[in-house]
């Protein structure tokens, strides 16, 4: 009988400290978003997603909202690479604390890596790098931070599971993308975990 207890306090403690938001952008607009490049909610098959438009002047694209203070939790979305010559695809941006400081994961079909990165006074260093393919069309990231562990993963298989001292300190949640990387993004799913 106490077994059971156990799992059902264990069940209702994450309840109480877990807080989910999703954008789906049908209901989503970009008012509270920052934004650098040009993002425009878009339609694919009568289904509002976001879309990276045009290049931002510098080298990243970067589209996040400043009304989630991510330290703990879960982070997923759906991703499309849909056209670029210097560089495609993209991914999700996490403990963003302005558009220089953040960690960042992205998948680039051009290279087929999947690469975790954090970006420091504007300056992005490489920490984990993966070989992946992927078919053309929409696939799914999520990444899961505890403390400092990390672990990543693209349409349910694991590509990281590491630990990062970097950037510990909540932020920011969005999404990203390089160069003239025009990719979509939708159903961006936040999980908040309070330690």
């Amino acid at each position: 009988m106490s077994k059971y207890l156990v799992l059902l306090t264990m069940f209702l403690s994450t309840i109480l400290y877990a807080k989910n938001i999703v954008y789906d952008f049908n209901t989503t607009s970009l008012s509270h978003w920052h934004t650098y490049g040009s993002w425009k909610i878009t339609q694919d098959k009568d289904q509002n997603i976001l879309s990276m438009m045009k290049r931002s002047k510098g080298s990243y694209n970067l589209c996040y909202n400043t009304d989630v203070d991510f330290l703990d939790g879960v982070i997923s979305v759906d991703f499309k690479a849909n056209s670029g010559e210097i560089d495609q695809g993209g991914g999700l941006m996490w403990r963003v604390q302005d558009e220089d400081n953040y960690y960042v994961a992205r998948f680039n079909p051009l290279e087929d890596n999947f690469r975790y990165y954090i970006v420091h006074h504007g300056w992005r260093s490489e920490i984990a790098s993966a070989r992946v393919h992927l078919s053309v069309g929409w696939h799914t990231m999520k990444v899961i931070q505890k403390g400092t562990n990390f672990t990543a993963y693209i349409d349910g298989v694991k590509y990281f599971d590491l630990e990062d001292e970097h950037l510990q300190q909540e932020g920011a949640v969005g999404v990203w993308s390089k160069a003239d990387a025009h990719t979509s993004f939708d159903n961006l799913n936040i999980v908040l975990h309070k330690r």
